[in-house]
């Protein structure tokens, strides 16, 4: 197959549009990744984006919308509380799983009675979702478990000759996927944390809770939501995390000589760290995430990282843990799953 590289101009997004109407597959750019889009209702689309990313069938797809009132077409049990944060923060990178209406296949679902729905604020994805007139199921547009795409050229790596076609909006703004949060119950959860914070949908709803498979990952699990079940956003090299047992998060002496120790002994290693930390290491690649206390930098700059230690050919990573801002809960969970849980506590 043949992909199509376009820009985010409007003639090349008419010709994106016409390719979802038919069937076909499209990345674009969002405010958090970019995505890899098809035709949500179409049963066929869904099957096709499985196939490109190579990604299991039972893991749902979110469907992305472009206005508000979408969403009586796709759910039904819509709560007020759900309204509250739908008007609070659409468009933008928050997901909400609510009951999903028959015309929702399940090839899109993942298997499961309720969707997946956001409202992307990127106006390249606006006007392909209006322009294509469907809704458009979008996991990342990366092969399943690799590092998520937060370039173009990141898109082209991994799905060049398996998509119809990609189209380069620029780097991305938030670079970690949304916040993902269960309405089906009666008290809302988050699934997968993001950008928006536990603390911010508490301002809107009351009381939040944190779905304890975040914490404690179940190989059990049947996942409700993209990223609870399997390993995401790894690099081709080992990742480890290294952490003061006793102040998580907190650069201290024995982390660095730890770190440094796993660095001497390795061939080709590189290891994750802020500007203000990277004169306390010695390793061949010392790769800068940003500066200390500055999450939105660091979430911006984690998966292309990921990827520079890929192109590096770096075997093993070691990193810093990250708890020192409001969105250290989300860069760990995406840093935690990169590495599949593999933390040293020293």
């Amino acid at each position: 197959m043949e992909t199509k590289l376009l820009d985010d101009c409007t003639q090349s997004i008419e010709i994106a549009a016409d390719i979802l109407k038919n069937g076909g597959l499209v990345a674009f750019p969002t405010e958090t990744v970019y995505g890899l889009g098809g035709d949500a209702l179409r049963p066929e689309a869904s099957k096709k984006i499985y196939a490109a990313k190579g990604r299991p069938s039972d893991n749902p797809l979110i469907v992305h919308i472009a206005d508000v009132e979408s969403v009586n077409e796709l759910a039904e049990d819509i709560s007020d509380k759900a309204r509250h944060l739908m008007e609070a923060f659409w468009p933008g990178p928050l997901t909400i799983i609510l009951k999903k209406k028959d015309v929702v296949p399940m090839e899109t679902t993942g298997g499961l009675n309720t969707v997946a729905i956001r409202m992307p604020s990127h106006p390249a994805a606006a006007e392909l979702i209006r322009k294509s007139g469907v809704y458009i199921a979008a996991p990342s547009a990366n092969t399943s478990g690799r590092p998520s795409p937060t370039t173009a050229a990141h898109v082209v790596e991994d799905m060049n000759g398996r998509i119809d076609a990609i189209i380069d909006g620029g780097p991305v703004g938030i670079g970690i996927e949304s916040t993902i949060v269960d309405m089906t119950g009666d008290i809302p959860t988050i699934l997968r944390p993001g950008y928006i914070t536990k603390r911010m949908l508490e301002e809107i709803v009351g009381e939040v809770e944190i779905d304890k498979a975040i914490i404690e990952p179940d190989p059990n699990l049947r996942p409700k939501a993209p990223g609870m079940k399997y390993t995401h956003y790894a690099p081709a090299g080992i990742l480890t995390i290294i952490e003061d047992k006793d102040e998580p998060g907190k650069v201290t002496e024995d982390v660095v000589r730890e770190i440094n120790r796993r660095a001497a002994e390795k061939e080709k290693t590189a290891i994750l760290t802020t500007e203000d930390n990277a004169h306390l290491y010695q390793a061949e690649n010392i790769i800068l995430l940003g500066k200390e206390g500055d999450g939105k930098t660091v979430a911006a700059r984690l998966y292309s990282a990921l990827r520079e230690c890929d192109a590096l050919g770096v075997e093993y990573i070691f990193s810093e843990s990250y708890y020192r801002d409001e969105l250290g809960g989300a860069i760990m969970n995406r840093l935690l799953k990169a590495a599949g849980h593999r933390v040293v506590k020293v």
